[in-house]
């Protein structure tokens, strides 16, 4: 992630001012005789008119800072999905598609209003199928407003009438806003008894499972949709097959 150049600029001030004291401490350090006013302002005079003729110093420390960073991230992040693989990968009120003995899982967060998660359903669906042996759980995230809860809760309820994934692509089908109207539709279409699904929505099992799944993504730091975990990483947004196809084969070769 590319930083402002204001704070860019902040934090090669930073680690200019750290250069300046470090090093000032260390000639200190060896020296038992404390600093003159001048020798200060040489040696300050001296740091500075380096590292203004090679800038590059800096940038390339605010990198590495960077690096560090984001490793210590993803680090922290992938030890989190360990301790919570089996919230992600095996809960029984997750509604799983593809292969359900699949040797690979594939975890989704999405939104039923959410462009990149309905362009990505095809060829999710698509690449399971070719595969044969992927296991993909889809995680009801809900959180682009009002109509995404209803129809997070709806789409549970129908697993209990056995149309989840018929009830699922329908709703990934619409194009523009949900709204109440719309989602019943859908469902009345694929063929599910509105009254009952009406009554399962508001069961606890499905409330609880929606209130499951979001306290599992803040925990994930899991902040738009789609996202995808697998193996022990966390893929924000929108992915094609290539990058698809390494991510499956990266985890059948990791067990």
């Amino acid at each position: 992630m590319k930083l402002p150049d204001r704070t860019r600029y902040t934090l090669a001030a930073a680690i200019f001012a750290t250069a300046l004291a470090t090093s000032a401490s260390l000639v200190e350090a060896a020296n038992p005789d404390p600093f003159s006013d001048d020798q200060k302002n040489t040696l300050n005079r001296l740091i500075r008119d380096y590292i203004i003729q090679h800038p590059e110093v800096i940038m390339k420390s605010l990198q590495a800072m960077q690096e560090r960073e984001q490793l210590a991230k993803d680090r922290q992040r992938a030890s989190r999905i360990v301790a919570l693989s089996d919230a992600i990968k095996h809960d029984p009120n997750d509604p799983v598609i593809g292969n359900p003995d699949g040797n690979v899982t594939l975890v989704e967060f999405f939104d039923y209003q959410c462009g990149y998660c309905k362009r990505m359903l095809e060829p999710l669906i698509n690449f399971a199928r070719a595969d044969g042996n992927i296991r993909i759980v889809l995680k009801e995230y809900p959180i682009l407003g009002p109509e995404s809860i209803v129809a997070a809760r709806a789409s549970l309820a129908a697993q209990k009438q056995g149309k989840y994934e018929v009830f699922h692509t329908a709703l990934m089908g619409i194009r523009g806003r949900l709204s109440e109207a719309t989602i019943f539709q859908a469902a009345l279409e694929v063929g599910l008894d509105p009254q009952k699904l009406q009554k399962d929505m508001i069961q606890p099992d499905v409330l609880g499972q929606i209130q499951k799944t979001r306290e599992l993504g803040r925990a994930l730091s899991i902040h738009g949709t789609p996202a995808f975990v697998i193996d022990d990483r966390i893929i924000p947004g929108a992915i094609g097959p290539e990058q698809l196809k390494e991510l499956v084969e990266n985890a059948r070769s990791n067990g």
